[in-house]
């Protein structure tokens, strides 16, 4: 009888086939703070607390009006008047009992500037159209004190969202479909197993069985005893003989295992590939100092360098996972046996390069914690986001987005707007705003490092005067279908800074709804 299954594994079932007790536990820890409880704000709270983070502060200071109640489906008729943090923190509790969802009446404006403390026990800080001044100000808190900061503004048909965050590593990326076969470089045990199998000596029947990595490094091996100074076919002349010896090997048309060792001869690549975001990592001067003190992150990295450089000839460890092909049942887990003592093997190897980093200390990396890594260090990353104050893009990039990329004229208008606030005392929302605001993105183009004549020159572009009419065009409001879909967005990339699984944005999007497009841009 199978043991029963708590409650909790069953309510959450879906998504810790995503993310496994490990992030859902970092789910579960965490703190977020929410300043400006719109409805952009709510649908990123409902997606965060439904999956079961543990922890919400909703900040707002401003009562429910009418107009709130029109675009924010956490909020009823009767809060009109009431407080506004209040009356959605109660509604965004009821959704889950597991999540504590609490509020505080505060201008978050004063907040950040007059009570920095204030958000010292939150993890993440979550701020939805909020003025540009108090934006850098939190940005500068967030910084120093190596807090989580997701910025957001929605207007109208457009959202923009950017991370600000300390350096963010990732070790269970969740790549689509990536297996480690160690075709072009198999390892001996492999080719012990290989050479077991004699095609011509198989009938028919049989051979359809053998896996499809036995027939494609057979034939390797042949290309070999024929041609010694090609170890592994490379080139696509060189993989189109291979693929035709494979065919020509084939004794019915329908033969699937060939079939599939003719797909992967195409996907040959050279034995000593490792990816140029692994490799970085391998050579970044984090891992080439770790220590027992560095964070586990880098003293991991530095065991599996240590492995590359001594043991493995040049390989990642071992993942051990074995896709699905056509084969017998005998076959596939005798092959599959193979590749799990190799990922074992190397496994071993890491860990006691692990044990050497830290002997002597008291600090602790568990097993599994290795395992997984070296399960996933193919594909491990590491992000260095940039502080929303600073502005690092070149200008050469800049001008090729102002004059391409209408989403990033959407970018530039919202921050101008920003300046437009600040000078006017309201964001721009008539006809009337139009060239003030024109204006504002022609000073903000020049405070970025262009002259005058090249901003002038920039501000020709149709695209400007489209962003900027649509914004004025947007009143100044947001709608219930676009803060459904960009909360949807915001909260899917702070689950993802939470969890340190899959790879987030670095570090601005920009949704356009208008055209149904979204670009990310490393500001």
């Amino acid at each position: 009888m199978s043991n029963p299954v708590d409650l909790k594994t069953q309510k959450y079932d879906r998504q810790l086939r995503l993310w496994a007790t490990t992030g859902q536990k970092a789910l579960e820890d965490a703190h977020v703070c929410l300043l400006n409880a719109g409805s952009t704000g709510c649908e990123i709270i409902k997606n965060l607390v439904l999956p079961g983070v543990g922890h919400v502060t909703i900040v707002d200071n401003l009562k429910v009006t009418k107009q709130d109640i029109q675009s924010n489906f956490f909020l009823d008729p009767e809060s009109t008047g009431q407080s506004k943090a209040k009356s959605t923190a109660d509604l965004l509790q009821e959704l889950n009992e597991d999540a504590s969802v609490t509020f505080e009446e505060k201008n978050p404006s004063d907040t950040i500037q007059n009570n920095p403390e204030f958000f010292d026990p939150f993890t993440m800080i979550i701020t939805v159209n909020m003025a540009e001044e108090d934006v850098m100000k939190l940005a500068a808190i967030c910084n120093e004190s190596k807090k989580t900061l997701i910025t957001v503004k929605n207007k109208g048909l457009v959202g923009i969202f950017s991370i600000q965050a300390p350096e963010h590593t990732v070790i269970e990326t969740h790549p689509d479909n990536e297996v480690d076969l160690r075709l072009s470089k198999p390892f001996q045990q492999l080719t012990e197993y290989v050479s077991t199998f004699d095609f011509d000596k198989l009938d028919q029947t049989d051979l359809g069985q053998v896996p499809y990595v036995v027939v494609l490094l057979k034939y390797i091996e042949l290309w070999r005893k024929e041609d010694n100074s090609i170890q592994v076919p490379l080139s696509y002349a060189q993989k189109k003989e291979l693929v035709e010896r494979i065919t020509a090997g084939k004794r019915t048309p329908d033969q699937e295992n060939f079939d599939e060792a003719i797909a992967n001869a195409w996907r040959l690549c050279s034995a000593e590939r490792i990816s140029d975001e692994v490799r970085q990592i391998l050579e970044d001067t984090s891992c080439q100092s770790a220590h027992s003190d560095s964070p586990f992150f880098w003293i991991l990295v530095r065991a599996v360098r240590d492995f590359v450089e001594n043991e493995s000839g040049g390989q990642l460890p071992l993942s051990g996972k074995l896709p699905d092909m056509k084969s017998d049942t005998m076959n596939y887990i005798a092959l599959q046996n193979i590749y799990r003592e190799k990922a074992l093997s190397d496994l071993e190897a890491v860990k006691k390069r692990v044990k050497g980093l830290i002997e002597g200390t008291d600090m602790v990396i568990p097993d599994k914690t290795i395992e997984i890594f070296c399960k996933n260090a193919a594909n491990i990353r590491v992000i260095q986001y940039h502080p929303l104050t600073e502005n690092r893009v070149q200008a050469e990039k800049l001008v090729n987005w102002i004059k391409t990329e209408e989403n990033f004229c959407y970018y530039l208008t919202f921050k101008a707007a920003d300046k437009f606030y600040m000078k006017h005392g309201h964001f721009p929302a008539t006809q009337e705003d139009f060239n003030p605001l024109k204006e504002q993105v022609q000073a903000l183009i020049k405070s970025l490092g262009f002259s005058d004549t090249e901003a002038c020159e920039l501000m020709t572009s149709d695209m400007i005067d489209k962003c900027v009419l649509n914004y004025v065009r947007f009143g100044d409001l947001e709608t219930p279908n676009m803060a459904a879909l960009v909360g949807g967005l915001v909260a899917q990339e702070a689950i993802k800074l939470i969890t340190h699984q899959y790879i987030p944005i670095n570090n601005t999007c920009v949704f356009n709804g208008i055209t149904s497009t979204s670009n990310v841009f490393e500001l």
